[in-house]
């Protein structure tokens, strides 16, 4: 059961149909099988019994039945198709939401550990091979299983010695297959591991296309990306060079049944304990029964690498999402109470109590590296703390439900995505059900309709993937737009306006203004100037916040945040001289 769930995906319903249909198929391909057998009889009874007569009418009703029973197999063969491919890809359809939408659900820190080449292959090839197995690998295994197993239940009413010695080697093929699973699944996991390398490798060349281009590290020279196409090329060599072997052995185990039942079958003639017309029937029906059965083997193998990659998904969907189901509470002050955090074993946040009050604009500021986006990370939840608690209005938000808790929550990034979309859609991306008027009255308070307008196609334009095709200060100014769109309680800015010129600056803090009024408001911030007029500063450094007040209490207690300061101030007055 576990091998159907995994090249299922954890969906072995989807088998239902395509296996019963083809089983259902299978069934009718009998029937000219055992017509088959019948004409032979009819034809060769006259010579094994002089003075009989051939039964034409009989005869004839044979081949009328074989006439019949062909419409039947096309009439049969039509659904089973059908139901193979429109199970398989709706199967796969479903399945790709399904993870995304899992993957939605999971911890950020989950995410950030894996490869996003690793995911998208899995999104995009693993789910091309459980499609493969739903349409092709299982049904026609199943059914393939059929025609043998009935073909050696009813021939052994003819004669049950010739049955055993037809059927004689296929033990030994499945042992052999058998026994040599585990090499199988070894050679398989190698492939495997080797083509999801060469992928997050070719994905790491693409998104540092323009790195590798400044420093001329093209073609070749990249030797990762290299490396991994050779490694791929070497196992792929290998796994068909050690599994072809291993499957013609099998194949030969099973059609020198043919050999030994015929060896048998003439001993037995001879002996006068066969009759020809049996001996006849045995050749016509043995000649055809292992096509079937190759194709089970020759499947087999195919289907345990398949059945590997569906593992992958299964595992991945059995990732435990964040936990919560209470809706969070209408008041919106915030604690972080004895909060502790890390990655990856580094401790970033030390123990930390830190208080924000509902409406009030609190900002974080300290050196790189002192745990800022960390916090702000934590209280919209994409981690949870490794000690201590991050409360809303008194309530802990490990115990809320993350979507519902992220609905009260805006956040504007230093770096702005886009999706490769409309700009339009873009912005709606802050409350699916807006009209276009809302958005436009989102995108006029972001500053931003105006070059919207300019575009060839305003708000119908499609941006490029990440917002490529536009400047950072008009990503900036659009993600402003999609906030004020959500129009959220609470605000958090992480270094908005850190790497933009001065004019587009002073453009995007005017519409931040507009974005923050009668918000409960975070801030991280670089550039002290821009949250001088804080209600609440708070100072980290290391992991600890070692000092937090208003601007000029902090100038006026010389730590940290003075210091800060000082070295800003000096830095506006330097100058380039000749």
């Amino acid at each position: 059961m576990d091998l159907l769930r995994n090249i299922t995906a954890g969906n072995p319903r989807a088998l239902i149909k395509p296996v019963l249909y083809t089983t259902l198929a299978n069934l009718i391909g009998i029937v000219p099988f055992a017509l088959l057998v019948e004409a032979a009889r009819l034809i060769f009874e006259p010579f094994a019994s002089p003075g009989t007569a051939l039964q034409t009418e009989r005869l004839w009703w044979v081949c009328g039945g074989m006439a019949v029973s062909l419409i039947l197999m096309y009439a049969s063969e039509v659904p089973a198709y059908r139901s193979q491919f429109r199970q398989a890809y709706s199967a796969a359809a479903e399945g790709r939401t399904r993870l995304a939408e899992h993957l939605r659900k999971l911890p950020l820190g989950y995410l950030n550990k894996r490869d996003p080449g690793d995911l998208a292959n899995m999104m995009m090839g693993d789910f091309t091979m459980v499609e493969h197995g739903i349409s092709h690998l299982v049904p026609q295994m199943i059914g393939a299983l059929v025609m043998p197993v009935l073909a050696l239940a009813g021939l052994s009413f003819l004669d049950w010695r010739m049955a055993l010695a037809l059927f004689a080697a296929f033990p030994l093929a499945v042992a052999l297959v058998m026994l040599t699973s585990g090499i199988q699944h070894k050679l398989g996991a190698n492939h495997m591991r080797a083509k999801i390398d060469a992928a997050n490798r070719l994905q790491e060349y693409l998104n540092g296309i323009r790195v590798i281009k400044a420093y001329n590290m093209t073609g070749e020279s990249f030797a990762r990306l290299t490396l991994s196409f050779r490694e791929l090329m070497r196992q792929s060599i290998r796994i068909e060079g050690l599994l072809g072997p291993i499957v013609l052995s099998a194949i030969a185990c099973i059609r020198a049944g043919l050999t030994f039942m015929i060896m048998v079958g003439v001993h037995l003639l001879l002996g006068g304990s066969l009759d020809l017309i049996v001996f006849v029937s045995f050749l016509i029906v043995g000649t055809r029964i292992y096509d079937p059965l190759t194709t089970v083997l020759v499947n087999y193998a195919e289907f345990r690498y398949h059945e590997q990659a569906g593992e992958r998904i299964v595992r991945l969907l059995q990732e435990p999402v964040m936990p919560g189901k209470r809706q969070p509470p209408a008041a919106y002050d915030i604690e972080l109470e004895q909060v502790t955090f890390g990655y990856n074993r580094q401790t970033v946040l030390r123990e930390v109590n830190l208080s924000i009050p509902a409406g009030t604009f609190t900002a974080l500021v300290g050196p790189s590296g002192s745990g800022k986006s960390t916090v702000l990370r934590l209280i919209a939840r994409f981690y949870d703390p490794a000690g201590g608690k991050v409360l809303l209005g008194g309530n802990n938000i490990r115990d809320m439900e993350p979507e519902a808790l992220l609905s009260k929550i805006s956040m504007v990034f230093q770096d702005v995505y886009l999706f490769q979309d409309t700009i339009a859609a873009n912005i709606r991306f802050g409350r699916n059900n807006a009209t276009m008027e809302e958005i436009e009255e989102a995108a006029r308070q972001a500053c931003c309709h105006d070059f919207i307008m300019k575009l060839p196609n305003g708000y119908d334009t499609l941006v490029g993937e990440g917002g490529s095709t536009l400047s950072g200060g008009e990503k900036q100014r659009i993600s402003i737009a999609r906030a004020l769109l959500k129009d959220a309680p609470i605000v958090l800015l992480d270094e908005a306006t850190a790497s933009l010129d001065p004019e587009n600056e002073a453009v995007i803090q005017e519409a931040i203004d507009r974005l923050v009024q009668g918000k409960t408001v975070i801030v991280i911030a670089h550039r002290l100037k821009t949250v001088r007029s804080a209600d609440h500063i708070v100072v980290l450094d290391n992991g600890s916040i070692v000092e937090q007040g208003s601007h000029s209490n902090l100038l006026a207690a010389k730590g940290l945040y003075a210091r800060l300061w000082d070295i800003q101030q000096q830095a506006d007055t330097w100058k380039m001289i000749e």
